[in-house]
Formats: structure tokens, C-alpha cells, sequence
């Protein structure tokens, strides 16, 4: 088929109705995968979610009025020092992971699985909705807003079940992920909404499938980083308060309790962005190709454009910092979550409030 045929080609109305059949089946099992994620967090065991404290909490008696055990051996007076639990300079704490959303309890787990298990269904179906999209129209099904979120939602829950296969330990991630990709095919079906058609020609080019592609699959890698780094911050305050002898209420101790430690979660979130950053910085030296070959510039100070680079600097100074002894911790978390902002304006705020060049993609 050349170019001339697909320019011409009537979208398949009876796909499109199946792919939107197939995000609304999606929504639906998100839901319940939803209420599942809910249930592991309130039904696991609270008994076994003291780790933390215990850890953290004897540091400051032990700091005020160390007791030192004096044991006799032969004459010879032998000293026990206690051990005390000190901060490093990184940020980090010895502290031991939480033991999950389940909390590693029967009942928590059941619920854990069948919440996976729906997620995956879930997926499988929200990513047939996203392929009959593309045959209906025959093309890449990233061409608006509506088929970008729809999209960015799949490889956002795909990224997570791959991490999930490779890394036990991350069913954490689970609900909040869920609840946030309800929250954007909600938006996307309701205000972003946007009916099957072709593209404009300045579209119909194979940078479509590879700037836009890959801009898809950053965002989603660094929307994982950004929850790692939201609980990073709450955990971090959490440990804190323990070392520092407070006490901490019974909803944060049930929740915060069971996520990784903070200097877990820190890792976590620094290696996700300092490994999509590269892919990121191919992002735009492919959307600068794909202006040349299109509008006759590689560079044009679009506010598209103005705002990928914004993001791309946001994330080269949160990698930096994290790479100077002085930045390691909130610092740089702080740093993670302004590039994240600068990302998410760069999708939303550029295209629904502001006028350019890329302002085709509509609606």
C-alpha cells in the first residue's frame, strides 16, 4: 500500500468500536484488580511489620545512655559495646526491607496474586484495544492525545509486569500504578477522546513509530521512577521519625511499614531514570531528524520541543547531583520529581494550553 492509498484509506469503524469495546472492558478489570490491590493491603497480617522500628527505634536510647555489659573472664574485664544504628552520609539506612503489601500472610497473598492476575488480564485486554486502534486506521496509534494515553497506560503496566517477572519484591508498585492508569483512561476517554481517522501528512513518516515510540516508553519507565521516588520521601520521613524517637501513626506504621526501606526505594528510582535517560536523550535527536525532514529545521524553539529539553536538563541535573556525595537522598529526590513535572507539562500542559507546530496532534 503506498502512501497515496493510505492517505485515502476510510477508517474501519467496526475496529474502532472493538478497540474501544476492549479499553472500556480494560477500565473495567482495572477496577477490580484495584479493589483486589486494596484488599492485600487491608487484610495482610499487621503482625509482622515491626522490622523497621525495631531497627530504628533503640538507636536513640542507646545514644543518650549507653549501657555497656561487663563480663569477667580470668580477671580481665571484657566491654560490650551496643550497636547503634547511625545514618550514613548517602541518606541510607541499615534497615531491613518491608515484607510487602501482604505483609507475607496467607490471606494478603491470595489477594496479591488474584489482584496480579487481573492486572495481566487487564493489560492483555487495554493492549488489544491499543492494536485494533492501529487497524483501524492502518498506522501507528499514537497520532493524538487520546490514543497517546491509552498507549502510554499499556507500556506503563507492561514495564511493571516485566520488572514484577525480574524482581519479586515490587508488588508495592501495584496500587498505586492501577489507580493512576484508571485515573488516565478515565481522562482519556472523557475530555481527550478522539475518533478514529488518518493523519496529517506531515505525520506519515517513520519517525512516527520511533521518536513517538520511544518518547512512550521513557515517560512510562520515568512515571515508575517517580512513584519509587513519592514513597522514597514518605518512607525516608518515616525512618526518620522512628530514629529520632517519635511515633509514627497507626496508618503510616500499617503502610509505610511494609515498603521497601527508603535507601531501597532511592536506588530503585535512580537506576529506572539513569537507564532510560540515554533513550530519552535519542528522543529528541530523533524528533530534531524527524523537524528537518518534515519542516525544513531541526530546531525551531517550538514549546514541544522547548519542553522535551527542559525535561532532558531536569533529568541531567537530577543524575548529576545524585553522582555528587552532597546531593544523594531528598535532594536529588526533589530534583527527580521537578523532572517528572517537566514531563508530564511537556504532554499535558504543552499540548491543551499552548499553540505550535505540534499542536496537529489535537485533542
Amino acid at each position: 500500500m503506498n502512501l497515496a492509498t493510505t492517505l485515502a484509506a476510510e477508517p474501519n469503524e467496526g475496529l474502532a468500536h472493538i478497540s474501544n469495546v476492549l479499553i472500556y472492558s480494560a477500565m473495567a478489570v482495572y477496577l477490580l484488580a484495584f479493589f483486589a490491590h486494596m484488599a492485600e493491603w487491608l487484610f495482610g497480617s499487621r503482625s509482622k511489620v515491626a522490622r523497621t522500628a525495631a531497627a530504628l527505634t533503640p538507636s536513640k536510647a542507646a545514644a543518650k545512655a549507653p549501657e555497656v555489659a561487663v563480663q569477667a573472664k580470668g580477671g580481665t574485664a571484657t566491654l560490650e559495646r551496643p550497636k547503634v544504628v547511625t545514618r550514613s552520609v548517602s541518606g541510607a539506612r541499615d534497615v531491613p526491607d518491608g515484607p510487602g503489601a501482604s505483609a507475607g500472610d496467607e490471606k494478603g497473598d491470595l489477594y496479591g496474586r488474584i489482584a496480579v492476575s487481573l492486572t495481566v488480564l487487564a493489560f492483555v485486554l487495554e493492549f488489544g484495544g491499543v492494536l485494533t486502534r492501529a487497524l483501524s486506521v492502518q498506522r501507528a496509534p499514537w497520532g493524538n492525545m487520546y490514543e497517546f494515553s491509552i498507549t502510554f497506560s499499556t507500556v506503563a503496566v507492561g514495564v511493571y509486569l516485566v520488572l514484577l517477572a525480574l524482581k519479586k519484591n515490587i508488588a508495592w508498585l501495584g496500587l498505586p500504578l492501577v489507580t493512576t492508569v484508571l485515573l488516565d483512561l478515565g481522562l482519556a476517554v472523557t475530555v481527550l477522546y478522539t475518533a478514529s481517522d488518518q493523519l496529517v501528512p506531515a505525520l506519515h513518516s517513520y519517525w512516527l513509530w520511533i521518536h513517538v515510540s520511544t518518547a512512550i516508553f521513557c515517560g512510562a519507565v520515568f512515571y515508575v521512577g517517580f512513584v519509587a521516588t513519592m514513597l522514597y520521601l514518605f518512607r525516608d520521613s518515616y525512618e526518620a521519625k522512628l530514629q529520632s524517637g517519635g511515633q509514627p501513626g497507626r496508618f503510616a506504621t500499617s503502610v509505610l511499614e511494609r515498603l521497601p526501606s527508603a535507601a531501597s526505594l532511592d536506588k530503585f528510582s535512580y537506576r529506572l531514570n539513569a537507564a532510560i535517560f540515554p533513550l530519552w536523550t535519542f528522543t529528541i535527536i530523533a524528533g530534531a531528524i524527524w523537524a528537518g525532514d518534515a519542516w525544513g529545521r531541526y530546531w525551531g524553539w517550538d514549546p514541544k520541543e522547548v519542553w522535551s529539553f527542559i525535561t532532558w536538563v531536569a533529568y541531567a541535573c537530577y543524575l548529576h547531583a545524585r553522582a555528587t556525595a552532597g546531593w544523594k537522598g531528598r535532594k536529588a529526590a526533589y530534583l527527580a520529581l521537578i523532572a517528572f513535572a517537566c514531563w508530564l507539562f511537556n504532554y499535558y500542559g504543552v499540548n491543551i494550553f499552548v499553540t505550535g507546530k505540534h499542536s496537529y496532534a489535537g485533542v
